[in-house]
């Protein structure tokens, strides 16, 4: 085998094993869920961090979002006569689609960095290792509250990026456009209608705008946490991974969503 051969079979040898490690700190993370001890104050501080503190820029996003949306959009429905339908076509579009991705690239840059960089400087300053010796599993009481924050807050970011999206959409068209607000989220509830209801009581829209921001969650938090782990080098490690994670979280997110909207497409059409 020549040298050339020999560095692509073990590069490629090292991804294999590298996706092999990602899928089982994902596993073993989840499968501590629902073993002791349970570390809740971990959790709430997690909470807090990636909820609680991403709630500003997540505002932002969404606000300015929805007011580009109803004002590019606004251009090309003039043109045929169909500008009542902007609440409409800003609802779904911030439901289905922007919301969650756009909620979820903010905290992949905001919350996956920070999570790879804590991690990371723990780990070049051995503090993993003095977790091991003192009995405690790092992956339990680091990973885990972590992974389940995520799982648990991005959910409800995206809930209000929807919100204040469809709200900066109602803005444009009433200054604008000169809409009605009252005929603009009229046209809001008809596009979450429309797409049908799931026991009667929850719009399919929402099932579909809810199911990724909870696998969102996850990658941030499994990517952020694995690159921290992984994290050798001392101080330019750190910085190597921080790098890694929000790039890694986010071509991850863009690609399973593309997936994910195949599927619910085919599941809720």
């Amino acid at each position: 085998m020549t040298p050339f051969l020999k560095r692509l079979n073990a590069a490629a040898k090292g991804k294999v094993l590298a996706i092999q490690d990602y899928f089982t700190l994902a596993w073993k993370a989840l499968r501590f869920t629902f073993s002791r001890p349970f570390y809740g104050s971990d959790l709430v501080q997690q909470m807090d961090v990636i909820g609680v503190q991403s709630l500003g820029i997540v505002l932002l996003t969404g606000f300015f979002t929805g007011m580009v949306l109803a004002l590019q959009s606004s251009v090309q429905l003039k043109t045929f006569g169909a500008t009542i339908y902007i609440g409409r076509l800003v609802a779904g579009s911030m439901i289905r689609e922007l919301g969650p991705v756009l909620a979820g690239l903010m905290v992949a840059g905001r919350v996956g960095s920070g999570i790879a960089a804590q991690l990371g400087s723990m780990k070049v300053t051995e503090q993993i290792d003095a977790l091991n010796t003192l009995g405690t599993d790092p992956i339990k009481k680091l990973v885990t509250p972590r992974v389940l924050a995520a799982l648990l807050m991005l959910p409800m970011l995206t809930i209000i990026n929807d919100f204040v999206g469809i709200l900066g959409g109602s803005i444009i068209a009433n200054i604008y456009l000169g809409l009605p607000s009252s005929l603009y989220w009229r046209t809001v509830w008809e596009q979450i209608a429309s797409g049908g209801f799931t026991m009667r009581y929850i719009p399919n829209d929402f099932i579909q705008g809810l199911t990724k921001p909870f696998v969102f969650g996850g990658l941030i938090a499994v990517t952020g946490c694995y690159f921290g782990l992984s994290t050798t080098g001392g101080t330019e490690g750190v910085g190597i991974s921080t790098t890694r994670t929000v790039v890694t979280s986010s071509i991850l997110i863009l690609v399973v969503d593309y997936f994910m909207t195949q599927v619910l497409l085919a599941f809720f059409s």
